[in-house]
C-alpha cells in the first residue's frame, strides 16, 4: 500500500481570509507579587473559495492582542481541504485528545449541522453541507484539533485510485 501523501501548508498571499474567534479564555498565573492576568484567544482562520482552513492560539495582556497574535500565527499553519462539489467526499472521524470529532456528507441544502468550534472550522474552510458530532471532549481547542485532523483524512477520488494502485475509473 502507498503512503499518504504528506500535506503542506499554504502560504497566506492571495486569499481572502476570513477570522473567527472561537473561545476566549482568562488565565491567571499566580507570582511572587500576586496574579497576573492574561488571555488566551483560539481563532480559525479560512480562505471558503480557496477551500484552505488553519488555526492557532495566542496569548497577551490584552483581548485584542490576543487575537491578533492567533490570527498572525494561523496564518502560517492554513493546510488546503478536499471538497467534493457542495460538501465533503466521505465520513471521517478525527481524534485529539479525548475529542472526537465525526464529518459527514450532507445532501445539499441541508447547511452545516454542527455547533461551536466545528461550525466555525466549517464555514472557514468553505463546507456549505455537512453532519457533524462531537464524541467525547467538547473542549473548544481539543474539538478544534479534532476537526483539523479529520479534514486532513479527506481524500479525492484521484489519491485513493493512486493509493490503492487501480486507475480513477475503476473506483
Amino acid at each position: 500500500m502507498a503512503a499518504l501523501p504528506k500535506i503542506r501548508p499554504v502560504d497566506p498571499q492571495g486569499l481572502n481570509l476570513k477570522e473567527h474567534v472561537v473561545s476566549i479564555n482568562r488565565v491567571t498565573k499566580v507570582v511572587k507579587g500576586g496574579k497576573n492576568l492574561s488571555f488566551s484567544a483560539l481563532v480559525v482562520v479560512g480562505d471558503p473559495e480557496a477551500k484552505v482552513v488553519g488555526f492557532a492560539t495566542g496569548k497577551a495582556r490584552e483581548v485584542p492582542a490576543a487575537i491578533k497574535k492567533a490570527i498572525e500565527a494561523a496564518k502560517k499553519n492554513l493546510y488546503k481541504i478536499h471538497v467534493k462539489d457542495y460538501t465533503i467526499p466521505h465520513a471521517v472521524i478525527g481524534r485529539f485528545g479525548a475529542g472526537e470529532v465525526m464529518l459527514k456528507p450532507a445532501p445539499e441544502g441541508s447547511g452545516i449541522i454542527a455547533g461551536g468550534a466545528v461550525r466555525a472550522m466549517m464555514e472557514a474552510a468553505g463546507i456549505a453541507n455537512v453532519a457533524t458530532k462531537c464524541i467525547g471532549s467538547r473542549n473548544p481547542h481539543n474539538v478544534v484539533r479534532a476537526t483539523m485532523d479529520a479534514l486532513m483524512q479527506l481524500r479525492d477520488r484521484n489519491q485513493v485510485a493512486e493509493m490503492r494502485g487501480l486507475p480513477a475509473e475503476k473506483l
